[in-house]
């Protein structure tokens, strides 16, 4: 082999590399080790850094994102002193501040029985008969025995069809609040901000902060961090459960929400420069197998700009 050659595939291979770091942040977030290893690999050799730096000039010039998130990708994951501030620094900060952002720790993912990675679903047949049917990037933890059925839904979204028992209530925790049954079909869908609870077949008693509110068949209640059940109000369960078939509806929802529902379908991160842009409403009707082609539309139709590395990092910002 000549040299010429030996030389481009080292060169391939220091490209490949600096890939499969992005793409080992698909099981979650990376661990400390983890991330001071990537930055060991970067410190190693002057030319992993570049074929780092040659992939930001491919992918995204990170140099263009507002200033305000640029800082605080620095504050996120500041490399040692001796190293200089650099685009690949700023790339792996900006890795920091999405795992801050964005992905459930690992300790969640820990505590978890069950759960499902990015893109898939899954059914699980519970010990009572019932059965559990797992969005995306989503976490149960089981807590069965004797008179007890009770379940916590760690993080994403499911849907649990229940098998009655009159003498054993069937209890889901999710985001400090219980949703409690005894023989019927209901879906909840948790994100930090908000916890919505859509019952599909007769009902269920949800509790948040203390309060408790009754929810029938075809309606939706939601609570929050410290925030009581709102009283039911109708809405298309049909449309709720759509992620079962490939499809999910917002409807006036925040960005924020719709970003981090399309999240559990795509392999990387999605940042939102601001609250206020977190804040801006989104309506439409997506593919869960498509999710970058949302993010395109959602971008699209709100004016909004985004500044990529590769489509494993993807920043929307207004300008």
């Amino acid at each position: 082999m000549s040299s010429r050659r030996a030389e481009e595939e080292e060169d391939a291979e220091r490209f490949d590399a600096a890939a499969a770091w992005w793409v080992r942040l698909d099981a979650g977030a990376l661990s400390r080790a983890e991330l001071e290893a990537f930055r060991a690999w970067l410190a190693a050799d002057s030319r992993n850094e570049a074929a780092f730096e040659e992939a930001c000039d491919v992918w995204g010039d990170w140099e263009r994102a507002p200033k305000a998130l640029a800082r605080a990708h620095v504050e996120a994951a500041r490399p040692a002193p001796r190293r200089s501030w650099t685009r690949p620094a700023a790339a792996l900060a900006a890795i920091g501040l999405a795992l801050a952002l964005g992905f459930d720790p690992l300790w969640l993912w820990l505590r978890a029985d069950i759960r499902t990675g990015t893109g898939e679903l899954r059914t699980l047949a519970l010990p009572d008969g019932s059965h559990a049917h797992l969005g995306a990037g989503s976490a149960l933890a089981l807590h069965y025995g004797g008179d007890r059925r009770r379940i916590t839904l760690l993080a994403g979204e499911a849907l649990f069809e229940v098998e009655p028992d009159p003498s054993r209530p069937f209890v889901v925790e999710a985001a400090g609040g219980e949703i409690s049954a005894r023989g019927t079909a209901f879906d909840i869908a948790t994100s930090d901000a908000r916890t919505e609870v859509t019952v599909t077949e007769h009902a269920v008693e949800v509790t948040g902060a203390g309060a408790g509110v009754r929810v029938e068949a075809g309606r939706q209640t939601a609570y929050g961090p410290g925030l009581p059940a709102l009283d039911s109000y109708a809405v298309d369960p049909d449309k709720v459960t759509a992620w079962r078939r490939g499809r999910l509806y917002f409807n006036d929802k925040p960005l924020g929400e719709v970003v981090a529902a399309l999240a559990r379908y795509h392999r990387g991160f999605v940042l939102i420069a601001g609250r206020a842009l977190r804040d801006r409403r989104v309506t439409g009707v997506f593919r869960t197998d498509q999710p970058l082609e949302a993010l395109r539309a959602i971008e699209k139709s709100l004016g909004l700009k985004s500044t990529r590395l590769g489509d494993y990092l993807i920043l929307l910002h207004s300008s």
